[in-house]
């Protein structure tokens, strides 16, 4: 049972992500301060720091938010027994289900962290490369499977695959163009999915 103290705690603290998912964004991490995000989550500078220690481990906090829920995607992923298609579909449809539901993380994990070196800490390149990893086992599975071209390494497609799923994402993260609704959504699934397969799948296989 959730004590009245602990669900407090969930609401204060989900008010200070949604204040600094916003401030970020518009102000970037470096020009942000806390006191913005108190300001803006209308609660006392004091209890900012009473939740976080600093805005690094606030700045963490928020990225946890969106590797918690990719790597338990990519946990399930692994252990499916799914075509390779719907494998790689659940990655995309995470990048973008994120976007169309909390549009400041996604913003936030593109500007600050995939397109920028200054605040990627060896920490936050060890998430970044986990996931890189597991992305790769699940494109060399579907090479192993025959599914996929086995004349290029497996970590060439990773990041051909993860590079045009970001490229695509960060188009519309700068653009500041949101997710219309889920037709759109699965048309542009399918765009990078064919594209993808199209160009990776072995002869005379379907990527299907």
């Amino acid at each position: 049972m959730v004590s009245q103290r602990e669900t407090t705690r969930k609401v204060k603290e989900e008010a200070i992500f949604s204040a600094a998912l916003k401030t970020i964004k518009e102000k970037g991490f470096h020009k942000t301060r806390m006191s913005d995000i108190a300001e803006r989550a209308g609660i006392s500078y004091g209890l900012v720091y009473h939740y976080f220690q600093s805005k690094e481990d606030l700045f963490d906090a928020l990225l946890n938010r969106w590797w918690k829920g990719l790597f338990r995607l990519l946990s399930r992923i692994q252990k499916s027994p799914d075509p390779l298609r719907k494998k790689l579909a659940g990655i995309i449809h995470y990048f973008l289900d994120t976007y169309q539901r909390e549009p400041e993380l996604v913003n936030i994990f593109i500007t600050e962290i995939s397109r920028s070196t200054t605040n990627l800490t060896p920490e936050r390149l060890e998430s970044f490369k986990a996931f890189l990893s597991s992305t790769e086992q699940v494109i060399q599975e579907g090479q192993d499977q025959g599914v996929l071209r086995t004349d290029f390494k497996a970590r060439y497609l990773t990041n051909i695959f993860l590079g045009a799923l970001e490229t695509f994402v960060s188009t519309m993260v700068l653009a500041d163009q949101r997710i219309k609704g889920n037709t759109q959504k699965q048309r542009i699934a399918e765009s990078i999915l064919e594209v993808f397969l199209n160009g990776a799948k072995q002869q005379g296989v379907g990527g299907h």
